[in-house]
């Protein structure tokens, strides 16, 4: 199965490695701030180099927004691998619930300018889909098992609910989200006991 990292290709010198992730953390505060259509010479300045130095790394604005995305999503899938090890099962869900809705919010328009409908956008969107259902699938079993929620949850729908909840929450009330994310909560509790009840 191909994995988001071997998508984007980072370089294996240290070297080269140093600028690659300068760049990718560059674009992607940039393009987060400007959209994906943001100048590209700013974001060789903010990084320290080069526009010689982003091409060879980056030939195609593509590239670059490829490397953003599956960057995020790695962070996505270490965070879940972390949030794994927690005593309660049901707060990690729910943190990592927390950082998918950052990141939705925050990157809307980068996945946007990658859903092109080409073959070779449709693999990356579909694989880093995977890579991130996964990941918050094993979170959701281990909060399944121990009663934290509803035992009919499916990972594909709680990403539909979660990624609808942070196109809702782009209205700039900055109360939504939270009063949103509440409700969900509420809504895949599991079984309690009425006497714990909050």
């Amino acid at each position: 199965m191909i994995t988001p990292r071997q998508l984007a290709r980072p370089p294996v010198r240290a070297d080269a490695r140093r600028n690659y992730e300068a760049l990718v953390a560059a674009a992607e505060e940039v393009f987060t701030a400007e959209g994906p259509d943001a100048p590209l010479d700013v974001i060789a300045r903010r990084a320290g180099v080069g526009n010689a130095t982003l091409y060879r790394h980056f030939p195609t604005r593509r590239d670059l927004l490829v490397a953003v995305c599956v960057g995020e999503v790695e962070t996505l899938c270490e965070l879940a691998e972390r949030l794994r090890a927690e005593p309660n099962s049901r707060d990690a869900l729910i943190d990592w619930i927390r950082a998918y809705i950052d990141h939705v919010s925050a990157h809307r328009g980068l996945g946007a300018a990658l859903n092109t409908g080409t073959q070779e956008d449709d693999t990356l969107v579909a694989v880093c889909q995977a890579a991130v259902t996964e990941a918050g699938g094993a979170l959701l079993e281990a909060a399944v098992r121990s009663e934290g929620v509803r035992g009919d949850l499916r990972i594909s729908d709680l990403l539909a609910l979660v990624g609808a909840l942070a196109t809702a929450s782009e209205n700039g009330d900055e109360e939504r989200p939270e009063r949103l994310l509440r409700l969900l909560i509420e809504g895949i509790a599991g079984r309690r006991d009425p006497a714990n009840a909050a």
